[in-house]
């Protein structure tokens, strides 16, 4: 079985050159793929390449996606601020004007703050390129561990599901070995009927009573909603064997449970099918809920 959930979470780091980055991926069940990006400023340009490559490795979701990127203390670059240098030689020019003392060294007026600026050297487009297709490669690895936690718990699920299938099949015998299921009981019932409606209707004519004959027939008799049961457990461990997305094939095929088992509820005129069509209803409800969970 190689069924994968919708659910899956993973976390991922990298670093290049001054810049770390952390990636971090959560995903649960939705009707179709949605991700919800969160990213730093100045990575608008990877955006749709982000949303590309989910879409690579996910059919089904919905995925929050984050981003955070931080840079270190990188190389720096000393620049002279000439504008505040010159007012500063003007100034202690002035001051020595005023008063008797020794002329400034330079070391002093370089020590000022401010005249000596400090600047973080700016990378060129190549490294910045470098880093985005390094943090884009990381994101790949990120998307393989959130697939490989959608399979285990995707092995999980599909456990659980053969499980409710099976325990499905078991009850669809159950109600074809019940005594008002065998074609004895059945003509019984019809008989009864048929004559019941005869005596409180006597001029009925051949035709009518025809009719009303293949209505009661069809109300009496529930082996095509078991022979459809049947069949639909077979598709359902079909799907189970399939190694694509059939999270929506097999909530289509739900639906078609709970139908049978709702008519056969409805045609029911016996405690021992009504209590085990019940039970039906109950585990193919059990399998809808773990279904709604398959990608």
């Amino acid at each position: 079985m190689a069924l994968k959930s919708m659910t899956g979470f993973a976390r991922g780091e990298g670093r290049l050159g001054h810049h770390s980055w952390q990636w971090e991926a959560r995903t649960v069940n939705g009707r179709g793929l949605d991700v919800r990006l969160r990213m730093p400023p100045g990575y608008e340009a990877i955006e749709q390449t982000v949303r590309d490559t989910c879409k690579k490795y996910l059919a089904r979701g919905n995925c929050a996606l984050a981003l955070s990127v931080q840079r270190d203390s990188g190389e720096t670059a000393a620049q002279l601020n000439e504008v505040l240098f010159r007012q500063v030689v003007q100034a202690a020019e002035r001051a020595r004007e005023l008063v008797d003392a020794a002329a400034p060294t330079l070391d002093g007026l370089l020590s000022l703050r401010g005249v000596i600026e400090t600047t973080e050297l700016e990378e060129d487009e190549s490294a910045e390129k470098e880093r985005q297709e390094a943090i884009l490669s990381d994101l790949k690895d990120l998307l393989l561990q959130v697939v490989t936690a959608r399979m285990a718990e995707g092995e999980h699920l599909a456990s659980a599901i053969s499980s409710h299938v099976d325990e499905i099949e078991e009850l669809v015998g159950t109600i074809e070995r019940a005594p008002s299921c065998t074609p004895e009981a059945i003509n019984n019932r019809l008989r009864e009927r048929i004559e019941k409606l005869i005596g409180e209707a006597p001029q009925l004519d051949e035709q009518r009573l025809y009719q009303e004959a293949v209505l009661l027939a069809a109300k009496a008799d529930v082996k095509e909603e078991l022979d459809r049961l049947r069949a639909h457990c077979e598709a359902a461990r079909e799907l189970l064997r399939n190694d694509k997305p059939v999270g929506r094939r097999l909530e289509f095929l739900a639906q078609e449970f709970n139908r049978e088992a709702n008519t056969i509820c409805s045609k029911s005129n016996d405690i021992d099918v009504t209590q085990a069509g019940l039970a039906l209803k109950t585990a193919i409800d059990r399998m809808r809920e773990q279904v709604q969970n398959i990608e």
